[in-house]
């Protein structure tokens, strides 16, 4: 029972989501501080100036059109800071020295194709 979740922690795609979750987390905090301490207040000051700027009140009601661009421009960032900084080297990594789809592919079908193999022999035993 434990070595099976030794080996499931000690995968490494485990320990990646782990590191990947971390990261995820601190990056998100910061580009969250980012983008009020600066984005915000240039937003409010585009959409009528001052800390009410980007805020429509009607019948006693705040809707705040500031806060959903600043949310907007804090995840495109995000977005755009995980692609080029993680996915697309690590995609990059994986054309020049992993496998190719097709030999992912042909492993596959070669292991599904001896397994077949193993149970017709069995079953005919």
């Amino acid at each position: 029972m434990l070595k099976g979740f030794r080996d499931f922690i000690t995968r490494g795609n485990v320990i990646d989501l782990a590191v990947a979750v971390v990261i995820g987390g601190a990056f998100t905090a910061l580009v969250a501080v980012f983008t009020k301490s600066i984005i915000q207040p240039m937003i409010n000051l585009a959409m009528g100036g001052g800390v009410d700027g980007g805020k429509v009140v009607i019948n006693g009601q705040v809707f705040d059109f500031g806060a959903i661009v600043n949310g907007a421009i804090t995840f495109l960032i995000t977005a755009a800071v995980v692609y080029f900084v993680f996915v697309l080297p690590m995609n990059k990594y994986k054309e020049r020295f992993g496998k190719t789809e097709k030999e992912e592919i042909a492993e596959e079908v070669a292991l599904l194709r001896e397994i077949r193999d193993s149970l017709v022999a069995k079953n005919s035993d």
